[in-house]
């Protein structure tokens, strides 16, 4: 299950229970796998452990960006050209992932916005990326997050609205249900993003929406929850055309 990619959900299930986040702390680290101190990397992590060994702290810090250093996986994914994952320094152009490493949008088309760095990271528009750079500084002035540097690229053909309802989709399926505003939060996005998507939709269910993000961030054990409601609120602030484009006016009762 996606929920088990969190720390504490994956030891959950190496022991054999439901893959439910714990509550921290305690860490990992001072109680993890059956009570024990645990150490937990992912394997990209890991794989640069060789390399620092065999040549020291100053040589990897010397590769890419300063706040960032060391090469990253990045996974290009999208409407371009060349589609894959490509070992590089961190702190790459934006622009030279998209227009040179991937070989430009699919079919000459233009390029409408990027999600940096997986799912759950803040969409960025086309007119945000020019001079946009790969690195966590970079990319939080912007307005959004490196993440897992697993870059997705849309055209100027792209339905935003129902990239987001299918993103929504994701997240609920994949909650684990423990926490209430979790469990809830995700289901309401994406009913809620049905009605925008097939035209059932008012202007007031965008407020709704983002009215259930401020209830879910920051009040759950783990960050799914935070996961499932930045897509939404910052591709609604940030299209809020596209969505109302969608939507039915909002009529207020008078008198």
């Amino acid at each position: 299950a996606y929920i088990c990619g969190e720390e504490t959900s994956l030891l959950e299930s190496l022991e054999g229970k439901r893959g439910y986040p714990r509550v921290k702390p305690p860490f990992p680290a001072q109680r993890g796998l059956w009570g024990r101190p645990t150490t937990i990397n992912n394997i990209e992590t890991l794989s640069n452990v060789p390399g620092v060994i065999r040549n020291g702290a100053d040589w990897f810090k010397s590769i890419g960006a300063e706040s960032h250093p060391g090469p990253i996986l990045y996974g290009i994914s999208g409407h371009v050209n060349r589609p894959g994952v490509y070992e590089l320094p961190s702190g790459m152009p934006v622009m030279t992932l998209i227009e040179e490493v991937a070989q430009g949008m699919r079919n000459g088309k233009k390029l409408k916005a990027i999600i940096p760095g997986g799912s759950s990271t803040p969409i960025l528009p086309a007119k945000d990326l020019e001079d946009l750079t790969m690195d966590a500084d970079a990319l939080r002035g912007a307005g959004s997050m490196m993440g897992t540097a697993g870059m997705v690229v849309m055209d100027e053909d792209t339905d935003i609205v129902e990239t987001l309802w299918r993103i929504s989709k994701f997240y609920h399926h994949e909650s684990c249900g423990q926490c209430t505003p979790c469990r809830e939060g995700t289901g309401w996005l994406e009913k809620i993003l049905e009605k925008v998507v097939t035209g059932q939709g008012t202007t007031r269910d965008l407020d709704l929406l983002l009215d259930i993000t401020s209830q879910m961030e920051g009040r759950t054990i783990c960050a799914l929850a935070d996961a499932a409601a930045w897509p939404v609120r910052y591709t609604i602030s940030r299209f809020r055309d596209e969505f109302e484009a969608r939507c039915k006016p909002s009529l207020i009762p008078v008198g």
